[in-house]
């Protein structure tokens, strides 16, 4: 069993920035793929970024150009550098990894919330 714990989320104004972070921890084998995802209110959760292992990454088009993801092996993390933020971008974040026994048990998230 793997656990995800997120942080870094806040209340920032439009235009601005928030770096998340996801840790994961416990019986870890292999991270072939770590994903961020968010939920907005009413909304269902919507992949946001993933990269594999190898370093490749895909982004939904609606963060393309604004969010990067990246990760640390040595660490087990996973991080989305959010820049330029909408309100629409509010929502809880949450992370998840795939490994060679799937994906994981989700953890709390973390809320970013972007003011006007």
């Amino acid at each position: 069993q793997v656990q995800l714990a997120e942080s870094g989320g806040g209340l920032v104004q439009a235009g601005g920035s928030l770096r998340l972070s996801c840790a994961a921890s416990g019986s870890i084998s292999i991270l072939y793929r770590m994903d961020w995802y968010r939920q907005a209110p009413g909304k269902q959760r919507e992949l946001v970024a993933a990269i594999t292992s190898g370093g490749s990454t895909n982004y939904a088009d609606s963060v393309k150009g604004r969010f990067t993801i990246s990760r640390d092996n040595a660490k087990n993390t996973v991080y989305l550098q959010m820049n330029s933020l909408k309100p629409e971008d509010t929502g809880v974040y949450y992370c998840n990894v795939f490994t060679t026994s799937g994906y994981q048990n989700w953890g709390q998230g973390t809320q970013v919330t972007v003011s006007s």
